[in-house]
C-alpha cells in the first residue's frame, strides 16, 4: 500500500507542478502571483519533480516554441516529425539542453517574463540532485515493497516529467478530436485527460492559448483549473482572464 501511495501521489503532484507552475505560470503567465508564492511554487515544483526536475525558463521557452511552430519541422515536440515518443522526447531533451544553455538560437525570441531563481534551477539540473532524488526513491522502495514487480516502477519516477511531455505532446497531437480548426494537428484525448490534468485539451489550448481553463465544452472537466479557482478565491493567486470565448469551431 506504501508503494502505491507514493507512487500516484509521485506522479500526481509532478504532473501537477508541471501544468500549473511551468505550463500555466511560466510559459503563458494565466494569472500572476507574488514573490513569496514564485518562490513557494518554484520549491515545490522542484521537490515534486524530483530527479526529473524542468527549468521553468527552459520549459517556458520550449512551449513558447511550440506553439508558435506546432506541428512543424520547427516544433521541438511534434510527433509528425518523429518516428515514435522516445524519439520525439529524445529530439526535446537534446532541445532543451541546448536552451538551458543558451546555445540554442531559436528559443532566444521568447525569451523573458519567466520565474527566476538561479541557484536552486543551476542545482536542481546536476547530477548530484537527480541521482540524490533516485537515490531516494530506491531507498524507499526498498524500505517498503513488499514485491520484486514493485521495484520496476522505479524508471517511471526517474522520468517522471520527460513520461508526463510524452503523454501530452504524442497523445495530445495524435488522438482525439477537434472543437477548433487551428492549422495544427492538435487535439483532445479526452478519455486519457486522467493522466494529465487538462493538459489532453490540447486543441483546445492551442486555439485559446491564455484560457486557464483548458475546457472549452460543459462536459469537458479541467482538474487543475479547479485548483486555480480556489487559489484565486483565497488571493495566491489572480487570474488574468477569467474566460475566453471561442471563436471558431471546426467543420
Amino acid at each position: 500500500m506504501a508503494i502505491l501511495v507514493f507512487f500516484v501521489a509521485h506522479y500526481y503532484l509532478s504532473l501537477f507542478t508541471q501544468t500549473f507552475y511551468l505550463h500555466r505560470y511560466a510559459a503563458h503567465k494565466m494569472f500572476t502571483m507574488n514573490k513569496f508564492w514564485e518562490k513557494f511554487f518554484f520549491l515545490f515544483t522542484y521537490i515534486c519533480q524530483g530527479s526529473s526536475f524542468l527549468s521553468p525558463r527552459a520549459y517556458a521557452l520550449l512551449h513558447r516554441m511550440h506553439h508558435a511552430y506546432s506541428d512543424t519541422e520547427l516544433d521541438p515536440h511534434s510527433p509528425h516529425f518523429s518516428s515514435n515518443a522516445f524519439s520525439m522526447m529524445w529530439k526535446t531533451k537534446v532541445i532543451y539542453g541546448e536552451v538551458v544553455e543558451n546555445r540554442y538560437e531559436e528559443a532566444k525570441r521568447f525569451e523573458g517574463d519567466t520565474p527566476e531563481w538561479k541557484a536552486l534551477e543551476a542545482f536542481g539540473g546536476t547530477a548530484v540532485s537527480r541521482i540524490g532524488w533516485g537515490a531516494l526513491y530506491v531507498l524507499f522502495y526498498v524500505q517498503f515493497a513488499t514485491a520484486w514487480w514493485q521495484f520496476l516502477l522505479l524508471p517511471i519516477h526517474f522520468l517522471m516529467g520527460p513520461i508526463h511531455g510524452a503523454i501530452v505532446n504524442w497523445g495530445g497531437h495524435k488522438y482525439g478530436y477537434q472543437n477548433f480548426d487551428n492549422h495544427d494537428k492538435s487535439m483532445n484525448t479526452l478519455p486519457f485527460d486522467f493522466l494529465a490534468f487538462g493538459e489532453l485539451f490540447q486543441n483546445n489550448h492551442h486555439k485559446l492559448p491564455m484560457r486557464v481553463n483548458f475546457g472549452v465544452k460543459k462536459w469537458e472537466l479541467d482538474p487543475t483549473y479547479a485548483v486555480i479557482w480556489v487559489l484565486d478565491k483565497v488571493g495566491v493567486v489572480k487570474v488574468k482572464r477569467k474566460w475566453q470565448q471561442p471563436v471558431q469551431m471546426a467543420a
